[in-house]
């Protein structure tokens, strides 16, 4: 889908609530993720969010926002992959403060990513989840974009398309989430790099 296309889907969907909660989302991700590196993309071993993985890369490309760009968190990278697809388990163990780890999950998350969720969000990463009605998901993120499976309107790949889209635009201002980040940053310091 490209970004015409993601256009009209939006101007389709104009009434009905999804362009603005997609937006919320995603200025919610690109809030917390301020460096690159700093967001962490996850999903089920059987399904982990390569496509969603490559749109937000182009946004982050197009739209020269580094911090977009995301780190795509694999269960069982093979060895001889490019260091991009490289990227295990370890990393999840190792997010820390000022990271943000988005959890693309259609169908129920099984026990063992809900639990490195939970893992990730003790050592204090910020978890937002791109669910498909998923209540256990949801009950670990902070933030949470849910596309249930009966949902007429938007397919879950349409709201992956309108979420990576609405993360490369351009800030039109400083929200209030912006303004706490940038108070809690001067007070506490920025995040560990």
């Amino acid at each position: 889908m490209d970004a015409s296309q993601v256009g009209a889907l939006r101007e389709l969907l104009s009434t009905t609530g999804w362009p603005e909660r997609t937006q919320d989302f995603a200025r919610c991700l690109r809030a917390s993720a301020r460096v690159p590196g700093s967001l962490l993309l996850f999903g089920p071993p059987d399904a982990e969010p390569w496509h969603f993985a490559a749109h937000l890369d182009d946004e982050s490309r197009l739209n020269a926002l580094p911090e977009i760009a995301p780190t795509l968190v694999r269960w069982d990278p093979p060895p001889g992959a490019p260091s991009h697809l490289r990227v295990g388990l370890d990393r999840l163990e190792a997010a820390r403060r000022g990271e943000a780890l988005l959890v693309v999950s259609e169908d129920a998350a099984p026990e063992g990513l809900l639990e490195r969720v939970d893992d990730a969000r003790r050592i204090g990463a910020t978890i937002f989840a791109l669910d498909g009605d998923d209540r256990e998901l949801r009950g670990l993120a902070h933030e949470s974009l849910t596309v249930p499976a009966g949902e007429s309107l938007v397919s879950f790949d349409a709201a992956q398309h309108l979420v990576s889209a609405a993360a490369g635009e351009p800030r039109a201002r400083r929200g209030l989430r912006d303004r706490l980040a940038g108070l809690l940053d001067t007070i506490t310091g920025p995040p560990a790099g």
